[in-house]
């Protein structure tokens, strides 16, 4: 699709926090820890890593992580501004949280019409929530429920994939394409790294909801410099 025909209004910008099920190795049932360090030898032996080690990056893995908040994203039009309003699903209960989302999606986003938007979601945002929806028997939404379409058929936008233009070389991160197109930084209070850290040992959620607000505007603006239009005024931004 071509991105300057894209009704920004039908799409819904989106991003989620992850941490892993448990906080630490140690706190794994043994078969959970065995099947974690058989995914993971490669990287293990390569890095020389300890059990811990390794196990930080549990989070990332739809297999040994949760999903603690999903934050998304519409843009609206009057009259020729733009504004941006924020929803998002937080939760310690991950089947509740999935349960609201899957249900805004089946509500509001479920025709040919509408798209679904993230940075690198095909690979890590869309299929993570695929994912645990599937292992906590949650009904995949049509959104989200891609097996057997063509691609053309599948409404989903990756800004990251945008901007390879069909380079599959390398990871480009929301970071550096938001410095290059002089968009605001998204994340000035915590990184990614420190999620899981917030959530076990802080017990933020709300901390981390205002982390991964921040990223969702940072993409929609990122969205509109792709399309080279202006970004939206920050007395604009709804969260």
């Amino acid at each position: 699709m071509q991105l300057r025909k894209v009704n920004i209004e039908k799409v819904l910008f989106l991003d989620i926090e992850t941490v892993p099920q448990v906080y630490e190795f140690k706190d794994l049932d043994d078969k959970t820890a065995e099947l974690y360090l058989h995914k993971n030898k490669f990287i293990q032996e390569r890095d020389e890593l300890t059990n811990e080690q390794v196990y930080e990056r549990a989070g990332v893995f739809a297999e040994f992580g949760k999903i603690v908040c999903i934050s998304c994203g519409i843009v609206t039009e009057q009259s020729g501004a733009k504004s941006i309003r924020m929803k998002s699903f937080a939760s310690d209960d991950e089947k509740e949280l999935l349960t609201e989302f899957a249900d805004l999606l089946n509500r509001h986003y479920n025709s040919p019409f509408h798209i679904l938007c993230g940075h690198n979601a095909k690979e890590f945002d869309f299929p993570f929530i695929a994912r645990r929806m599937l292992v906590l028997g949650i009904d995949l939404p049509a959104a989200l429920d891609i097996a057997g379409k063509k691609p053309w058929e599948i409404n989903h936008l990756d800004t990251m994939e945008l901007w390879k233009f069909g380079d599959y070389k390398h990871y480009t991160s929301m970071s550096l394409l938001c410095h290059l197109f002089n968009v605001p930084t998204p994340k000035d209070d915590i990184s990614g790294a420190d999620v899981a850290r917030v959530y076990y040992e802080e017990n933020d959620l709300e901390r981390i909801v205002t982390y991964c607000q921040k990223d969702v505007v940072a993409l929609i603006q990122l969205f509109l410099r792709f399309r080279n239009e202006p970004l939206v005024e920050e007395e604009d931004i709804n969260t």
